[in-house]
């Protein structure tokens, strides 16, 4: 779970100093101008992706810069925007030391932090052979920026040939405008444009050109490895790539309004009970763009006013599921967060307009024609979080109880207003409660979890009758019929780990 945002003056002049002989330039807290819009799709859940939102702006033209940058923060946790304009590669990028850090050469290294918005401004920021790593971070942002030819093998390498990789418990991350290529496939040197593993959550990929390479990503790195999910991919483009476009192996995510073209073998790869919502996305001059492939552990996927303009289908076999030639659904898929879908005929037209780096940060809102949205007010005003309920947090006056508790953790952590605590039960399933003294009317509910989390499946309990008001996945904003009651159980009904709530917020309306 991102840490919240600290909205900070720092007297940082002396750190100036410092900060211009690598080439970091520190303004106070701003907004930065090419931050625009806001984030989209399941980044929007779990409290929210904001990224440095409230921090200093800094302007960095070297990847020791950016390491820089992020070591000279107060903490780890720091808001920060980090402006990069030029190229950032090998030569450029150096291991840098501090305690708000925890970097690495030969990469642009978002391990252990959070509140972080990495953007491209002025004439372009283009990471070459170099690639982004997020790991045991949260509340990141990339936005308008390439990263290109990222090897795994050859000369040089680097992050394990991923463009842009994330492992180990990342949370709410938002990759908006970028344009990640590569020049082959895993023979040439190259691995995934767009890879997450190993407990990664909600993340949006949105806006983006990924093209030129074997393997446009995946979402879990083996059958058995199920920790990741909700996850939006919309109005990108998939060129020339031969598949995982994006490979899925368990969890959720939601495709659309993107454009695929020319791919070669396979597209979406829904495998090993994973679940794919694929709506209004323009598929052509493509091969088996849908369905389960090379393995017979099984995806489903939800369809809907999809193109599929010149697109073959192989046949059926035990490893090779292709859901055409005339695709139907086979599981639904409930979506939290609202979105508005262009008609998927002007998909290619709109996609050519807004996807990749250098584009204006142009978006859709559904009507088919692009705009440039309103930049990012400023943070020592900011627009309220749409996924937050508003009001009163009445969890803070309440009791807290529970079907079970892991050592270290406590009920009364849910409702302590520190999202640096949490409960857990003990094994992957359980409840814990909020509880009054008297009746409360309650309507909203916001479930926010703790770094290390998986919560899957659950219900929502009015606690005084047994019965069920609600039930969902993950954690996030949640709407109730208003319920006068004494006691409100959020029941987990599975999970592939240990499911962390850091906080069980409750309001009125």
């Amino acid at each position: 779970m991102r840490r919240s945002v600290a909205r900070r003056l720092y007297a940082a002049v002396a750190t100036m100093a410092v900060a211009g002989a690598t080439g970091v330039v520190l303004t106070m807290p701003e907004a930065s101008a090419a931050v625009a819009g806001g984030a989209t799709g399941y980044a929007t859940q779990n409290g929210g992706t904001t990224g440095g939102a409230g921090g200093q702006t800094v302007r960095a033209t070297t990847g020791t810069a950016i390491h820089t940058a992020l070591c000279n923060r107060a903490s780890d946790s720091t808001p920060i925007i980090i402006e990069v304009e030029g190229t950032i590669n090998h030569g450029n990028t150096a291991k840098v030391s501090g305690d708000s850090c925890n970097t690495a050469a030969g990469v642009i290294e978002l391990k252990q932090i959070s509140n972080v918005t990495i953007v491209g401004v002025g004439s372009g920021a283009v990471f070459d052979q170099l690639g982004i790593h997020i790991r045991e971070s949260s509340n990141i942002i990339i936005q308008n920026v390439t990263v290109k030819n990222v090897k795994k093998s050859g000369s040089p390498t680097s992050n394990g040939g991923d463009a842009i990789g994330m492992e180990s418990d990342v949370r709410n991350v938002w990759v908006d405008h970028t344009t990640l290529e590569a020049s082959g496939g895993e023979s040439e040197g190259y691995d995934g444009l767009f890879d997450m593993k190993d407990n990664t959550r909600y993340v949006t990929l949105s806006y983006s050109t990924l093209r030129n390479s074997g393997r446009g990503g995946l979402v879990g790195s083996s059958e058995t490895e199920l920790s990741n999910g909700f996850i939006t991919y919309h109005h990108n483009l998939y060129e020339n790539i031969d598949s995982r476009a994006p490979l899925l192996r368990g969890g959720i995510a939601h495709m659309y309004n993107n454009y695929y073209v020319n791919l070669t073998k396979s597209g979406i790869n829904s495998r090993a009970g994973a679940k794919a919502k694929v709506d209004n996305n323009y598929f052509k001059d493509s091969k088996d763009v849908l369905g389960t492939f090379y393995t017979d552990a099984a995806g489903y996927w939800q369809v809907s006013n999809n193109i599929f303009d010149n697109v073959t289908w192989s046949e059926h076999a035990d490893d090779n599921n292709p859901a055409g030639p005339d695709p139907t659904s086979n599981t639904t898929v409930s979506i939290p967060y609202a979105f508005s879908l262009d008609d998927a005929s002007c998909v290619p037209s709109v996609v050519g307009q807004t996807a990749g780096a250098g584009k204006g940060l142009k978006v859709s809102d559904g009507s088919c024609s692009p705009t440039t949205p309103t930049p990012t007010p400023d943070p020592t005003d900011p627009t309220p979080d749409p996924t937050q309920p508003s009001g009163t947090n009445l969890s803070l006056t309440a009791g807290a109880d529970g079907s079970s508790k892991a050592s270290g953790t406590s009920y009364g952590n849910v409702r302590d207003g520190n999202l640096s605590t949490y409960w857990s039960p003990v094994g992957s399933t359980g409840s814990v409660s909020v509880k009054w003294s008297t009746a409360t009317s309650v309507s909203k509910v916001a479930i926010k979890e703790a770094s290390g989390s998986a919560i899957g499946s659950w219900r929502l309990l009015n606690g005084d009758t047994g019965a069920v008001l609600t039930s969902g996945s993950g954690a996030g904003a949640i709407t109730i019929p208003t319920t006068s009651l004494k006691k409100l159980t959020f029941e987990i009904t599975g999970s592939t780990g240990t499911p962390r709530v850091a906080e069980f917020e409750t309001y009125a309306g």
